[in-house]
């Protein structure tokens, strides 16, 4: 028997039995997932969703798409702006083109699936154990906790590094060819920028070398995206590639800046503004 919003109505419950906080099933998944955060900054669960609901995932998701804010823009790994006072050889000064696109959270209605996982107090529960965090709390930003990320053939994703620390994604629909996650775990800590490591991926000059991921429709993605450098590669063929990303913070008010805002979605609202003389972070690394 479930209620509604119940996450056993989402999920995989033949594969994930996340509903008894008791059940050893559930405590599995947890162990591995913390292992494979511990050792490669990422875990992936596939076919976390249940499987008739996937095309519903899929339908959504592209209903969703002509929604998002799309422009072409030049950046940097850090998304601070291109002439930010940086030496000479930062990485910062390294210019990537930015294509994908992203539909806003309050663009997202809430009975679609990946608003009903996102706000799930369950689901926050069981992500909060597999990142070994006593709580969870939702991006307080009123357009980038939760979003679709839309990447069009001939687009990518470029190199980047997450605001928030940790990252839950899903693929909603996979690109016919390419968009592929590359990522390079734990580049950087809370303590280090490492920016030789990270020139060296931006310009493709030597170690180290990025790890793949091909994932599938309904899969899940736990992701320490603050401190792993990561991009979408380039897709080419017919179909966009949509992925949901639920942002979580383990403190409560973090939200985007006024200039990372205006680079995904076109536009910031009052809390952007009011947020930047009271921004929270736990580190002091750039954003």
């Amino acid at each position: 028997m479930t209620v509604p919003g119940d996450l056993r109505e989402l999920i995989d419950t033949t594969r994930y039995r996340l509903a008894d906080p008791e059940d050893s099933g559930r405590a599995a998944v947890i162990g591995r997932a913390r292992a494979d955060l511990a050792d490669r900054g990422c875990t992936v669960l596939p076919g976390f969703i249940r499987p008739e609901l996937v095309e519903t995932l899929r339908a959504q998701g592209a209903a969703l798409a002509p929604h998002a804010h799309y422009a072409v823009e030049r950046v940097n790994a850090y998304n601070i702006p291109l002439d930010a006072d940086l030496p000479a050889d930062h990485p910062g000064r390294i210019v990537l083109e930015r294509g994908n696109a992203f539909v806003a959270r309050d663009r997202i209605p809430a009975d679609a699936l990946i608003h009903r996982l996102y706000t799930s107090a369950e689901f926050k529960r069981f992500v909060a154990d597999c990142f070994d965090l006593a709580e969870l709390h939702e991006f307080a930003d009123p357009l980038a906790g939760l979003c679709l990320n839309v990447v069009a053939p001939g687009m990518s994703h470029p190199w980047h590094f997450d605001t928030n620390e940790f990252t839950v994604s899903m693929l909603t629909q996979p690109a016919d060819s390419g968009g592929v996650f590359e990522y390079c775990p734990n580049i950087r800590s809370p303590r280090a920028e490492n920016l030789d490591a990270v020139r060296a991926v931006l310009t493709g000059s030597g170690a180290p070398r990025p790890q793949r991921l091909h994932l599938r429709p309904g899969d899940l993605q736990l992701f320490r995206g603050r401190f792993s450098l990561h991009r979408v590669s380039p897709v080419s063929g017919a179909a966009q590639r949509h992925s949901a990303i639920f942002a979580y913070t383990d403190r409560p008010g973090v939200i985007g800046t006024a200039e990372r805002t205006r680079q995904l979605f076109g536009r910031v609202l009052p809390d952007h503004l009011a947020a930047a003389d009271r921004a929270v972070r736990g580190d002091q690394l750039l954003d």
